[in-house]
C-alpha cells in the first residue's frame, strides 16, 4: 500500500500550482483552470484520507464527488461569465474587467 505522505505531498504541490496560477496569472481562463487544480488537491486528500482511516467507510468518496460535481458547476458558470467579459470587453484579462458596470 501507498504510504498517505505520497498523496499528501502530491496534493500540496498540486494546491501550491494552482494557487500561484491564481495569484500570478491576468487571464480568466488560467485563472479558472488554476481554481480547478486546488479543487482537485482537495479532492485527493479527501480520498487518501478516507482509504487511510476507514477503507469500509466511503464518506471521503463521496465528499470527492461532490467537490467534482460543484466544480462542474463553477465551470460552467465561470465560463459564461469569461465568454461574456470577452464579447463586451474584446480581452479576457482580468485586469480590464476592474468595473461592474458595463
Amino acid at each position: 500500500m501507498i504510504p498517505i505522505d505520497n498523496f499528501l505531498v502530491l496534493s500540496s504541490i498540486l494546491f501550491a500550482i494552482g494557487m500561484y496560477g491564481v495569484l500570478a496569472r491576468r487571464s480568466a481562463l488560467l485563472i479558472l483552470m488554476s481554481v480547478e487544480l486546488m479543487l482537485q488537491a482537495v479532492s485527493i486528500n479527501f480520498v487518501a484520507f478516507a482509504v487511510y482511516l476507514s477503507p469500509e467507510v466511503f464518506t471521503g468518496l463521496v465528499f470527492a464527488i461532490f467537490v467534482i460535481v460543484i466544480a462542474a458547476a463553477e465551470v460552467g458558470l465561470a465560463l459564461a461569465i469569461v465568454l461574456r467579459l470577452y464579447r463586451n470587453r474584446q480581452t479576457a484579462n482580468v485586469d480590464e474587467a476592474d468595473a461592474l458596470k458595463w
